[in-house]
Formats: structure tokens, sequence, C-alpha cells
């Protein structure tokens, strides 16, 4: 029994990630307000309603789109989770990597401007969202400060707080301006905090 349970609920889960890669698909090709819930699930080779059961709006699976990516950015990290100075190189490629799909990243950002309003349905994930970055950052600070690399007069904190805040409005100017080299923009904007080459 237990292994039905298993095999049913790893039946489910790829299901999802078959879902998500055909909405990364969908929305590079038509946009997030063109590409529809019944383009994925054409896509995908579902119905509507099957969609719906994963995914019961746009929005929910946009969020799912881009939690997939985050997790496939700190991936490429290699085996683990890379910890203090690698994981600031992980995170600076990832902005890199970003610009493969530029819808994802005008997503990203036009979501996240709306969803400054409380009642807004993607306030929680973004908030949600923006605070584990933080606190994922701010850990590999403290292990760069307790190393004597962490530039002095800047909290781990603080730190992990403007490098998010410089990732947000890096991939907000690079949409205005595609000549933009978000990689070594962020690389010496995140540089200014350690005393290590990065």
């Amino acid at each position: 029994m237990a292994g039905a349970v298993r095999g049913e609920y790893a039946g489910t889960a790829q299901r999802r990630r078959d879902i998500i890669a055909a909405a990364v698909q969908v929305f590079s090709e038509y946009g997030f307000r063109d590409g529809s819930l019944r383009d994925v699930a054409e896509r995908a080779g579902m119905t509507h309603a099957g969609i719906r059961h994963h995914f019961p709006s746009k929005v929910k699976l946009l969020e799912a789109v881009l939690a997939w990516r985050d997790e496939e950015a700190l991936a490429r990290g290699g085996e683990g989770r890379p910890a203090g100075l690698d994981l600031l190189r992980v995170w600076i490629g990832a902005i890199q990597h970003n610009t493969d799909t530029p819808v994802l990243v005008e997503l990203e950002m036009t979501l996240s401007a709306e969803a400054v309003a409380p009642d807004h349905p993607a306030h929680h994930y973004f908030r949600e969202q923006r605070m584990a970055a933080i606190a994922l950052l701010e850990r590999a600070f403290v292990l760069l400060q307790e190393r004597g690399e962490l530039v002095c007069g800047f909290s781990p904190e603080g730190a992990a707080r403007m490098v998010v805040a410089c990732t947000i409005g890096l991939q907000s100017m690079w949409l205005l301006d595609r000549s933009i080299n978000l990689y070594e923009e962020l690389r010496r904007s995140v540089q200014t905090l350690v005393t290590v080459q990065l």
C-alpha cells in the first residue's frame, strides 16, 4: 500500500514538472497575458480541468514556474547546497541564466510590482520569496563574516538585503536596456561587500 502511495506521489510530482515545463514554453512564446491555461494543457498533453487540478489559476502556475527557476539556479551550484562565497557566485551566475528566458524576468518584475498590494493573490508568495532569498544570502554572509571576508561596516542581514535589492533593480533596468551586462553589474556590486575575489 505504501509503495502505491509513493508511486502515485511520484506520478503527481512528475506531472507537475511536465506542466511547469509546458508553461515555460507557452509563456516564452505567447507571453503571460496571451498564453492561457488551455495552451499549457495542450502543450502538456492534458485537459484544461487536469491543469486546474494542479494549478487553480494562471498566477499560481506562474509562481510555480518562478520557484522552479530559483531551484534550478541553486542546483547549478553542484552537489549539495552552496554556501558562503560559492553561494554568492551561484547567485550572480543565476542572473545571467535568467536572461535566457527574458519573459520570465519580465513576468516576475511585473507581477511582483503588482503584488505589493496586500490583497493581491501573489502578495504572500513574493513576500515569502524575498524573505527566503534574504535569509539564504544572510547565511552566506554570516559565514564570510566569520572568516573575516565581509567588508567592515556591513551586517550579514544588511548585505543580504542589498544583494536582493540590487538584483531586482538591475533586472528591472535590463528590461528597459538589454545592453546592460547583468552578470558584470551584479558581480561588481556584490564585490563591494566582500574582501575576496568573486
